[in-house]
C-alpha cells in the first residue's frame, strides 16, 4: 500500500505512455473517427443554448408561434442526430476497450508462456493474475473512455468560451473569472479522493483474500480453533474498510456541493450583470438564457478533465506493471539459427526435430541460480547412458531438483555444457526436449475437464483407445473403473474432486502416453497412501526400462534399484554411486539409510 501511494505522488509520465503505443497504433483508426464524432457532439451541445436564445427571442418575448413548425423540426433533427453520434462513439470506445483489453491480455499470456521456471519461482501467482487481469482492464477502460472524455470536455470548454466571446465578451469574462478558482479546487478534491479511493480498492483486496482463506482454511482454523482469532483479523480489516469508505464518501459529499455552487455562483454573475444589461437594453433575454446555460454547463466538464487527469497519473503504475511484466526478459531463450531451423513453441518445425534415445552429459557444468551468489554446482561432471535410473536423493530442501532442473533445461548452466546425445542442448529447440521429457510431480496438478481430457493432455492427438492403454500401463485403470462415469469423470478445478492418488496416477497416465525416451519422477510417492504408492511403484518398474529417468526420492525404499544414486546435502552432491557402493562408503548416504531403517525417517 505504500508503493501505490508513492506511485501517487508522480507527475504524469509521458515515457511510461509511450510503452503503450504498439498496442495503440491498430486502433489510430478508430481513434480518428471516435474523436471526430466528439467534436460534432460537442459542437451540437454548444449549440443548443443558441436553440433556447433563439426560441426565447422569436417566441418567447414576443408572444408568437411563427415560425415554430420549423424550429422545432430543425431542432428534433439536430437532437436526433447527436443522439445517434453518442450511439456511433459510444460503439467505438467500447470496441476500443474490448480490443485493447484482448490485445494486452493475449501478449502478457502469450510472453508468460516463454518465461522460464524460474520467474514463476520466485513470481508470487496473485501478482502474476492481477497484471494479466485487473491491470490490463483498467489501462483499457481508461484508454477506450477517460481518454476520449477528456478530449470531449477540452473541445466543450473551448467551445463554450468561444461562442460566450463572440456573443457577449462582458460576461464571458464573468464566467471565466470563476473557472480559475473552481479548477483549482477540483484538482486538490480529485488527488484527494482517487488516493482514498485507491486505499479503499487495496483494503477490498486484502478483505476478498481474508475471506478466501478463511473459507479455503475453514478445516485448518478449526483443527488449531483460531476462530476468533480469524473473527479479530477480519473484524480490524472490515473497520479500517469503513473508516476509509466514509472517508472517501465525505470527501465526496463535500466535493458535490462545491461543484455544483461554483456553477451556480457563474450563473448568478451573469443574471445580476445580465440582468442590468437587459434592463438598458444593452442585452436581449435569449442571449441573457443562453449565457446562464453555459455558465451552468461548463463546470462539470472542468471537473470531469481534473478527475480523469488524476487517474491518467493513477492508472501509470498499471501501465508500469504491465509493460514490466512485458519487458521481463527471458533467462533461457532460443538462439534465432535454432528457431529457424527447429521452430519456437508456438510454431514448431516437428519435421526438423531429430530423435532423442536419452544420453545426458553434464560437462564441466558450474552453476548459480539467477538470484544467487554462490555456486550449488562447480565442475560437475557427468555422463549418464541412454536408459539409465538415475535417483536423487537428500533431505527436504537439500537442492534434489537442481539437477533435474538442469536436465530439464528449465535453468542452464552458469558455465559449461549439458549435451543430449552428444549435442549441446542449446544447439536445439526448448519445446524440441520438453515434448520429449515425461514428468510427474509431487503435487499433481489437474485441468478442468474430464479424467480423459487429463491424460490426453500428453498427447493431443492420442485416441481413446491409446488413452486407455495409457491407463492401464501405469495401474490408473484400477482407480478409474470405480468411478461412476469411468474416463469420463469431471475431475473438478485442480482435480479437487479427486484424492491426491487419483490425480498422481492420472497425472503419471498424461505424462506416459507420449512414450517419452526421458522421465522425471519428482517425489511423486511422497503425499499419497500406501496402496497408491504400491500401484505406482509397480508402474515405475514398468514404465522406465529403456528410458533414461529420474528420480527424487525422500523414500529411501523406492530408488535401492537404481543404476546411480546422487546424494545431495546442501545444495550440493557429495556422493555418487549404487545403493550397495554408498552403503560401503559409510558416508551420508548410509547414515541417510540406516535411520531410515530404524524408523526415524519416513522408509
Amino acid at each position: 500500500m505504500n508503493g501505490e501511494n508513492l506511485k501517487l505522488k508522480h507527475r504524469f509520465d509521458p515515457k511510461v505512455w509511450k510503452k503503450l503505443l504498439p498496442f495503440l497504433k491498430p486502433f489510430l483508426g478508430r481513434f480518428a473517427w471516435v474523436c471526430a464524432v466528439m467534436v460534432l457532439v460537442a459542437l451540437s451541445d454548444i449549440a443548443i443554448p443558441l436553440f433556447q436564445r433563439y426560441a426565447v427571442n422569436n417566441f418567447i418575448v414576443p408572444r408568437s408561434t411563427g415560425g415554430l413548425g420549423v424550429f422545432t423540426l430543425v431542432y428534433v433533427l439536430m437532437i436526433a442526430a447527436q443522439a445517434l453520434m453518442v450511439v456511433a462513439f459510444s460503439r467505438g470506445c467500447i470496441a476500443i476497450e474490448m480490443y485493447l483489453s484482448r490485445d494486452l491480455k493475449r501478449a502478457t499470456f502469450v510472453h508468460l508462456q516463454k518465461l522460464p521456471l524460474s520467474y514463476y519461482n520466485k513470481t508470487a501467482v496473485g501478482y502474476i493474475l492481477a497484471r494479466v487481469m485487473s491491470d490490463t482492464t483498467k489501462i483499457a477502460t481508461l484508454v477506450g473512455w477517460s481518454l476520449l472524455d477528456i478530449f470531449w470536455s477540452a473541445i466543450y470548454v473551448l467551445g463554450v468560451f468561444i461562442a460566450m466571446l463572440i456573443l457577449n465578451w462582458h460576461l464571458a469574462l464573468l464566467v471565466m473569472a470563476v473557472v480559475p478558482a473552481a479548477a483549482i479546487l477540483t484538482g486538490i478534491f480529485q488527488g484527494r479522493i482517487l488516493t482514498v479511493n485507491r486505499r479503499v480498492r487495496s483494503i477490498n483486496s486484502r478483505m476478498t483474500g481474508a475471506y478466501n482463506e478463511g473459507i479455503s482454511g475453514a478445516k485448518t482454523s478449526k483443527t488449531l480453533v483460531i476462530e476468533d482469532l480469524n473473527c479479530r483479523e477480519f473484524s480490524e480489516i472490515t473497520d479500517n474498510l469503513y473508516r476509509n469508505t466514509l472517508r472517501a464518501t465525505r470527501l465526496n459529499a463535500f466535493f458535490v456541493p462545491l461543484v455544483t455552487f461554483f456553477g451556480s455562483l457563474a450563473a448568478a454573475l451573469v443574471l445580476q450583470r445580465g440582468g442590468y444589461l437587459v434592463m438598458g437594453g444593452a442585452l436581449d433575454f435569449g442571449m441573457l438564457s443562453a449565457f446562464v446555460s453555459y455558465a451552468l454547463g461548463i463546470i462539470e466538464p472542468i471537473q470531469q478533465m481534473a478527475g480523469i487527469i488524476a487517474e491518467f497519473i493513477a492508472t501509470q503504475v498499471n501501465i508500469e506493471r504491465v509493460t514490466g511484466l512485458l519487458e521481463q526478459k527471458c533467462e533461457i531463450e532460443d538462439s534465432p539459427e535454432v528457431i529457424e531451423k527447429y521452430g519456437d513453441c508456438f510454431s514448431p518445425k516437428r519435421e526438423n526435430w531429430e530423435p532423442i534415445r536419452g544420453e545426458i552429459e553434464f560437462r564441466d557444468v558450474s552453476f548459480k541460480y539467477p538470484d544467487g551468489d554462490e555456486y550449488v554446482l562447480e565442475h560437475f561432471n557427468l555422463k549418464i547412458p541412454a536408459g539409465t535410473n538415475v535417483a536423487i536423493v537428500g533431505e527436504t530442501g537439500a537442492g534434489k531438483s537442481t539437477l533435474v532442473n538442469l536436465a530439464c533445461r528449465f535453468f542452464e548452466p552458469t558455465e559449461g555444457q549439458i549435451l543430449i546425445d552428444g549435442v549441446d542442448y542449446r544447439e536445439r529447440s526448448q519445446l524440441w526436449l520438453h515434448s520429449h521429457i515425461g514428468y510427474v510431480l509431487q503435487t499433481p496438478h489437474l485441468f478442468s475437464g474430464t479424467i480423459r481430457d487429463n491424460i490426453r493432455y500428453g498427447k493431443l492427438d492420442a485416441t481413446d483407445e491409446e488413452i486407455e492403454a495409457a491407463a492401464r500401463l501405469v495401474s490408473a485403470d484400477t482407480v478409474i473403473k470405480k468411478l461412476e462415469k469411468g474416463y469420463d469423470t469431471y475431475v473438478g478445478e485442480g482435480g479437487s474432486l479427486l484424492s491426491t492418488g487419483e490425480k498422481q496416477l492420472i497425472s503419471f497416465a498424461r505424462a506416459v502416453i507420449a512414450d517419452p525416451p526421458i522421465f522425471v519422477l519428482d517425489e511423486a510417492t511422497s503425499s499419497i497412501d500406501t496402496e497408491t504408492e504400491r500401484l505406482i511403484q509397480q508402474a515405475i518398474s514398468r514404465t522406465l526400462v529403456g528410458r533414461t529417468s529420474f528420480i527424487i526420492a525422500h523414500r529411501l525404499s523406492t530408488i535401492k534399484h537404481a543404476d546411480l544414486i546422487l546424494v545431495v546435502r546442501d545444495g550440493r552432491i557429495i556422493e555418487r554411486g549404487t545403493h550397495e557402493e554408498l552403503l560401503d562408503m559409510k558416508g551420508y548416504y548410509y547414515s541417510l539409510y540406516t535411520e531410515a531403517k530404524l524408523g526415524k525417517l519416513d522408509s
